[in-house]
């Protein structure tokens, strides 16, 4: 079978995979403040999940990243987990997970044993008040997940959301936490992707201003840039940062993402307005061979991306339910 490539010459390669819109967190750039959960059977069971994951990696998909809501909160997780990582047979390099990590010591070493490669954590500060203002949770179980993880041997990265306001002040302490413990961080700009009417433009810190912010305290070389959304950046001569700057330098150009919502719904942009409801189709008895069918065409129709229509999207599924 060819690869998976769209009309723009984009092939894709990464799956991301929501297991549940539930989270525990109350992050206010990615939920509304009283969200709608989904029906709980409406969300796709383990079997759904591995067999729509497995047409995927079919089609030359081989790098799956479990997300949320946060998938923690998924009963049947490390089953999921096992059950994803035999489709290394099929073509399957690499699973990894998105979490906020505040549940995750106790299982963190069973993960791993599991087939998790890698550990995305999201962590807009280290500083309590800050992170209490942003999340509505305390950080301290956050920081417990994270070196659970790195005591079980795992690969762990952080990723932070920089909102004005909220945590711009976070940037260098953020940093100087993460180089401490050898922990590759990603900076995110924030992105219109939340409550409807709730983004601001100017509540975006830039790329630009980041970069200034840490270049007083070190020093900053600029490597160069590969098909990963971050940008890459060599801090002191030997710590990788990274900086996802979405809404002042999109990388639609290099994108080989699409994403798999809990109900089974695919949509191939992370601003796509509207998605392809594979789950459903699944559910009323089509075969692979028409799945596969339903999803080379939407991949096929993938539009240029969020560079070429910037802005908040409008459509009634907001961030928690699409996945990081």
């Amino acid at each position: 079978m060819s690869p998976l490539i769209d009309s723009h010459g984009r092939t894709k390669r990464k799956l991301r995979i929501s297991l549940t819109d539930r989270c525990n967190f109350r992050c206010t750039y990615c939920m509304p403040e009283h969200p709608d959960w989904l029906p709980r059977a409406s969300l796709l069971d383990g079997g759904e999940i591995v067999r729509l994951a497995g047409l995927f990696v079919d089609q030359g998909i081989d790098q799956i990243r479990l997300t949320g809501g946060e998938p923690l909160l998924r009963r049947d997780l490390v089953a999921c987990v096992r059950a994803i990582n035999g489709l290394r047979e099929r073509g399957l390099r690499r699973l990894s997970m998105t979490t906020n990590a505040s549940r995750i010591a106790p299982l963190a070493a069973t993960l791993v044993d599991a087939g998790i490669d890698d550990f995305n954590v999201s962590l807009d500060a280290v500083d309590p008040a800050v992170f209490q203002k942003m999340t509505k949770r305390e950080v301290a179980p956050v920081l417990d997940g994270i070196h659970a993880l790195m005591d079980a041997g795992a690969s762990v990265k952080l990723n932070a959301v920089v909102v004005r306001g909220d945590n711009e002040g976070e940037v260098v302490p953020l940093l100087d936490w993460a180089m401490a413990r050898g922990l590759p961080l990603r900076f995110i700009e924030y992105m219109p992707l939340d409550a409807p009417g709730h983004w601001r433009r100017d509540a975006v810190v830039s790329e630009a201003e980041m970069l200034a912010a840490i270049g007083e305290r070190h020093a900053l070389e600029t490597l160069p840039r590969g098909s990963d959304p971050a940008s890459p950046y060599r801090v002191d001569g030997h710590y990788p940062l990274g900086i996802i700057s979405t809404v002042s330098h999109p990388f639609c150009a290099s994108c080989d993402r699409l994403r798999l919502t809990a109900t089974g719904e695919l949509f191939t942009c992370l601003f796509s307005p509207v998605g392809t409801p594979l789950g459903t189709r699944l559910r009323e008895g089509v075969d692979d061979e028409t799945l596969t069918a339903t999803v080379r065409r939407a991949v096929w129709l993938k539009d240029a991306g969020y560079a070429s229509r910037p802005g908040p999207v409008e459509r009634t599924i907001t961030m928690h339910a699409m996945g990081g």
